[in-house]
């Protein structure tokens, strides 16, 4: 077994650290209090290749694998966790989807803007009553001529507000066994009766754009129909899988700048003369918190590697987002602890990063729902019972 990178990962990591330090973190913090989403930033990350590097050449994207991917977000979500989202959910939903599944006309027209950061995309799945119960979508297409009509209202879509296009998911029918058949559907933003709040007020992740999504007869043209229309179900989990590395990357990234914001105030912070990196409770902590962010790290890789090498990875996925999202929240949680009074302070920006992390543990398929597709790969009850999205 070979852990270490090749020359080409360590170079892109090196690249996208620097990147992320110096153009990135230094915004955190306004982004944060703002709430305004970081559209500059997008656009040079686009001229240096980042939304494409999982993507093909041929297809606008850097020709990378999920591994560099993983790493790429782990590097941002470390400068900041609203950035690191929106630039997950750019590249594992609103784009992924199109290469995995799109045709050859789709991908030419729709991912080659999104892979050579040109535009962004968004995945609108998620409703005020189908979350982790996905297959209750109740927004429904229907084919009229050559056109299909989607009625129907999506909320906490990331990057819709500033997206080109939008990938619907929308009942199409019902199955022999009466079960609803979800299929997906590219939208263009801009299209009649497609209507985009982005009006949340939320508790973290403040500078990534949340949006609510409502669509009144909004007609769109048959080959905007988005893979196999029999098995639109099955390919938003295959989209979700590669999405929960992702987000678990993220939530590596936001522990580890926690981690070091802990570690270096430690040895400058002195109490009874001396820094308090010197106690040992301290040093247990910071132990605790250095052991678990590794372990999440390497089970980000292994589980991004599997993808890479075509193996199945729905198990080591939810296993990576599950234990680093929870991870993150327990150690920017101990971050504050050590920062005490100074680390309930904004000037600090621990606390925006505990803000950050606990929607790790929440979007992407709850915590709960990540233990029900461990539990379900290792064959434990009845799969057909079993509610795999978040």
């Amino acid at each position: 077994m070979n852990f270490e990178l090749t020359q080409e990962q360590q170079l892109l990591k090196d690249m996208v650290r620097d990147f992320a330090q110096n153009e990135i973190a230094p915004k955190a913090r306004e982004i944060d209090e703002t709430g305004e989403f970081p559209i500059d930033t997008f656009k040079k990350m686009g001229e240096l290749g980042l939304l494409g590097i999982p993507f093909s050449e041929e297809y606008g994207g850097s020709g990378g694998d999920t591994v560099s991917y993983s790493l790429a977000v782990e590097e941002i979500g470390r400068a900041c966790g609203s950035t690191g989202l929106s630039y997950a959910a750019a590249v594992s939903l609103g784009a992924s989807p199109l290469y995995y599944f799109g045709t050859e006309e789709q991908k030419q027209k729709y991912l080659v803007p999104l892979a050579s950061g040109e535009a962004l995309g968004s995945f609108g799945l998620t409703e005020p009553n189908a979350g982790s119960d996905a297959g209750g979508t109740q927004t429904k297409a229907v084919l009229d001529g050559d056109e299909y009509v989607i009625n129907g209202e999506k909320c906490w879509i990331t990057n819709a507000g500033f997206a080109k296009t939008v990938i619907v998911t929308a009942v199409t029918g019902k199955d022999a066994r009466g079960k609803n058949i979800i299929s997906a559907f590219i939208v263009p933003t801009d299209t009649p009766g497609f209507t985009i709040n982005s009006n949340y007020d939320k508790m973290g992740v403040r500078g990534s754009n949340t949006s609510e999504l409502i669509l009144e007869d909004v007609r769109v043209p048959k080959e905007n129909l988005l893979g196999d229309p029999e098995k639109g179900f099955k390919q938003f989990l295959y989209t979700l899988d590669g999405g929960r590395i992702s987000i678990a990357s993220l939530a590596v990234g936001i522990a580890q700048s926690a981690f070091d914001a802990a570690l270096a105030y430690s040895k400058e912070r002195k109490q009874f003369s001396q820094p308090i990196s010197n106690f040992q409770a301290i040093q247990f902590k910071l132990a605790d918190m250095s052991m678990e962010i590794e372990l999440a790290r390497n089970m980000v890789l292994k589980a991004a590697w599997l993808k890479d090498q075509g193996k199945k990875f729905t198990k080591e996925g939810a296993y990576a987002k599950l234990f680093a999202s929870e991870m993150a929240t327990r150690v920017c949680n101990q971050a504050i602890q050590i920062h005490g009074g100074y680390g309930y302070m904004k000037e600090y920006g621990v606390e925006r990063m505990l803000r950050d992390a606990k929607l790790m543990e929440i979007g992407e398929g709850t915590s709960e729902i990540q233990r029900l597709v461990i539990a379900r790969e290792l064959g434990c009850g009845e799969k057909k019972k079993a509610k795999v999205n978040g």
